[in-house]
This record gives structure tokens, sequence and C-alpha cells, in this order.
């Protein structure tokens, strides 16, 4: 029990401080009260996440799912800790940042807290999920949360509408997704995902509702994550949405459907089969692997392209960001594609590098935003001459977003090159290759506005960052790091596959 405890850490003590948080909230009406606490629950989440990491790693573990509390729903692999410590850290990013910008912008933000708490609950969930069941319930509760997230601001139309827009469609997506899931059951006979990939491996399983369930849940990951063709929902929610949230839903939201399909397609795509008894169900089953990666492949590269060309045209900055997330997810997607170690690893390192900056960069837009004003490029125009640090900051996050080095962007997006060449598909990462052409146009675009162009109009009046100033002090670092020092992560997750 004491094992499981230390292992398993992370998902309790991310539950208990989410349920704990309503309760401080009823009891003492204080927000820096409920603000510290949920600080404090993030922070220690993480380092419990952090502690859990190094004793897996040096301890060896006997499992007894028949003998835990858990039962064999909750797994418990390295590269799981790595996105609990992500998913802490996004959430402590957008906590310290929501506070001034809720001041400023809507006064009744007592229940924001205790949100981020229960988005990050279920995304934990998520990366610890060994049974379709707790992926399911990781994911809703999950996206329930983000619904309430994006109508957050009640007493604007565009809020109201983004949440109306994403509960519709997010409820239509979760009927392929539990589909998919009822396939698996009825073509393995069991809910486990081991079990599942074991029955792959061995041929046992019933080869047409395999196929099914796969195509269904590829389509509801795919909605998660926003990529094509089940990303038109993404600009309108994260434009409408309160943009400090924009940056948590695109980051933490993302990573955690990525994590998702990590955990799926390595059980429907096991990187290995034993050819030397491949029987005619055998070549079957390996046929369909094979046709799978292709169509993810297809929804990558069609991903990077669409949303790359639709920023271009993009004169709202929280509509181009909110296109450029659904290129992202096109990256991201080449390391599902891989189905190797270089893949999976290249994910881990750019969730975390994304986080950086795109939180970053959605943290400048929330300090300069009033009252959904000055969001559009023009009002950029001269940023540097008023706002020198927030212009400077803003030209970092744009830069590692375009892939630019010594920034982070640039050694996530070459492992994941570097993946998908070495599964083979080297016309992928050509496909990737153009559209990071095409999106420097509008990253590099934002910065010659900001640095190189004469204000006109409304001055964008200074706003103090308050605590926001940390979560860019924070985030800028995170990019720096991870850009000068890309093996501090790669050398923690290259055992992991």
């Amino acid at each position: 029990m004491g094992t499981e405890l230390i292992i398993f850490s992370p998902v309790y003590a991310i539950s208990i401080f989410a349920v704990l948080v309503l309760l401080v909230d009823a009891l003492t009406k204080n927000r820096n009260i409920v603000y510290a606490f949920t600080v404090m629950s993030f922070i220690l989440t993480a380092a419990a996440a952090a502690y859990a990491l190094v004793y897996t790693q040096s301890n060896e573990i006997i499992y007894s799912p028949l003998e835990w509390f858990s039962a064999g729903t909750l797994g418990y692999e390295g590269f799981t800790y790595i996105f609990d410590i992500i998913f802490c850290i996004a959430g402590l990013l957008t906590v310290l940042a929501v506070k001034p910008f809720f001041k400023k912008e809507f006064d009744d933000y007592k229940e924001a807290y205790s949100l981020l708490l229960f988005a990050t609950n279920g995304m934990v969930l998520i990366a610890h999920s060994a049974n379709l069941l707790t992926l399911f319930i990781g994911i809703e509760l999950m996206s329930i949360t983000f619904y309430v997230m994006a109508g957050f601001i009640r007493n604007r139309n565009k809020p109201v509408e983004a949440a109306l827009k994403y509960f519709l469609l997010g409820a239509f997506s979760t009927g392929f997704l539990v589909y998919g899931m009822a396939m698996l059951y009825g073509a393995s006979g069991t809910m486990n995902i081991s079990q599942i990939s074991a029955s792959i491996i061995t041929g046992e399983i019933n080869t047409t509702f395999m196929l099914i369930g796969m195509g269904l849940m590829i389509i509801g990951l795919s909605f998660k994550m926003a990529a094509f063709p089940f990303h038109q929902w993404a600009p309108d929610v994260y434009s409408g949405a309160p943009t400090i949230y924009t940056g948590f839903l695109s980051t933490a939201g993302k990573a955690a459907a990525v994590v998702a399909f990590m955990i799926i397609a390595r059980a429907l795509l096991p990187q290995f089969l034993d050819t030397e008894t491949m029987t005619d169900k055998f070549v079957e089953i390996k046929n369909s692997m094979e046709n799978a990666q292709w169509i993810i492949a297809v929804i990558s590269g069609a991903t990077m392209l669409i949303g790359n060309l639709t920023a271009l045209v993009q004169k709202n900055v929280k509509r181009m960001l909110a296109y450029s997330s659904v290129a992202h997810a096109g990256y991201m997607l080449m390391g599902i594609v891989s189905n190797n170690a270089s893949g999976y690893n290249g994910i881990i390192f750019y969730s975390a590098a994304y986080m950086f900056m795109q939180i970053g960069a959605f943290i400048v837009v929330s300090i300069l935003e009033k009252d959904d004003k000055f969001l559009d490029l023009n009002d950029y125009k001269g940023l540097y001459k008023r706002h020198p640090w927030l212009a400077a900051l803003m030209a970092i996050f744009m830069f590692s977003l375009a892939g630019i080095p010594p920034f982070a962007g640039f050694p996530g997006k070459y492992m994941l090159f570097i993946g998908a060449v070495e599964a083979g598909f080297t016309w992928l990462t050509i496909v990737a290759v153009v559209s990071t052409i095409i999106s420097i146009y509008f990253y590099i675009g934002l910065i010659v506005y900001m640095f190189f162009m004469e204000h006109e109009g409304e001055e964008i009046a200074f706003v103090p960052g308050g605590s926001s100033n940390i979560s860019l002090a924070l985030s800028t670092i995170g990019v720096l790091i991870l850009g000068i020092l890309p093996f501090f992560l790669i050398n923690i997750t290259q055992n992991f596959f």
C-alpha cells in the first residue's frame, strides 16, 4: 500500500486538492487564501510527481493490481510523471496570471482557481490511465471544466458563444470516443489497455471491431487535439474564451490530448510483432496498423498546413495564435505517427516547450488586453517604444513558436522531425518543414509590427502585470533553458521508451 501511495501520489494529491479548494473557498470567502492554496497545490503535486519519478526509476516495483487499491486502472510509466509536472507548471503559470487578469476584466472570479485544479485533475488522470474507463473519466473531467472556462466571463457574448460551441461539438466528439472504446472492448473482451495490446500481439482479437474502434478513437482524440478536419471549433473557442484561460486550454489541454493519443497508439500500434510466425491474421493486423499510421500521418500533415496557412491571414492576435495552435497539434501528431522512441521523446519535449512559449504569449496579450480591445495586429504597432519589456518577451515567444534557435521550439521540432524520418515518413517531415517556413511569416510579422512600425490610433494604457510578471519570467526562463540546454530534459526521458 505504501508503494502504491508513492507512485500514484500525483493522482491522489491533485484529486484531494481539487476537492479541498472548494471547502477552503466556502469557509473563508477570502480570495487571497484560495489563491495561495491553489498555488501550493500545484507546487506540491509537481513535487510529488518528481519524487514518484525518482522512486519508480530507482526501485524495482512488484505490480500487484489485485492487491492494490487502484486495481490496475492506473499506470505509472516514467513519461506520465513528466506530463504530471507539465500540467502542474501550466496550472501554476496560469493561476499566477489569473488574479490580475480577472481583477481587470471580470470581478466575480472566485471559482477560477477551483476550475484550474479540477482541469489538472482530469489531465493527471489521463496521463496515468491504464484502463479505457479511467481514460474516459479523465478526458471528460478535463473537458467539462474547459467548457466552463471558455464561458467564464458570463456577462459577455463572445465567451458564452465560445462555451456553447465547445460544449456542443465536444459532446458530439465524446460519442465517437465512447463508441470507439466500446468497439475495442468488444474486440478484445477487456478494458485494460495493456491487455488490449497483448491481444493484438498474440492475434487474439476481433480485427473488424478493432479497426472500427481504432478509427473512432482517432476521430475523438483528433477533436480533443484540434487536429484537421476536427479543428473548426478551436479558433472560435480560443479567441472567445478569457485570454488567460486560452493559454491553458491550448497548451495543457493539447498536451493531455496527445498523452491520451500516446497511450492508445502504443497499445493499438505495437512497435513489434512476431514476424516469424506471421499468419494471415497477423498480416491483416499488421496492415491495419500501417494503414492507421498513414491516416494519422495525413491528418498530421493537413493539420500543420491548414493551421499555418489560415493563421497567415488573421488580423486578430488571439485568432492568429489559435490557428497556430492547430498547426502545433499537427507537429505533435508526428510523434504518434513515428511510433518510436524518438517520436515519443519529441512529444514530451515539445509539450513542455510549447507550454512555456504559448502560455507566455497569451499572458502578454492578457496584460495588454482591455475589454476585448487591443487585440488586433495594428494595436501592436510600435509596442517596443511604449512597453519595451513586453515587446521583447513577446518576440522571444514568437521566435520560439517559429522554431528558431536558440529557443525551445527548435530542438522540439527537430526531435519530432528525426522521429518521423526514422519511421520512414520523410515526406511528412518535408511537409512539416514547409509548414514551419510558412509560420515564420506571421510570427516574425508580429515582431515587425512591434519593433519597426509606428503606432496609430488609441494608445494601450499601461496595466501593471502584478503576479503575471512571475509567470512571464518563468515562461521566458523555460523557453531559454529548453532551447540552450535541451539535454536537461532529453536525458531524463531517453530511457522511458
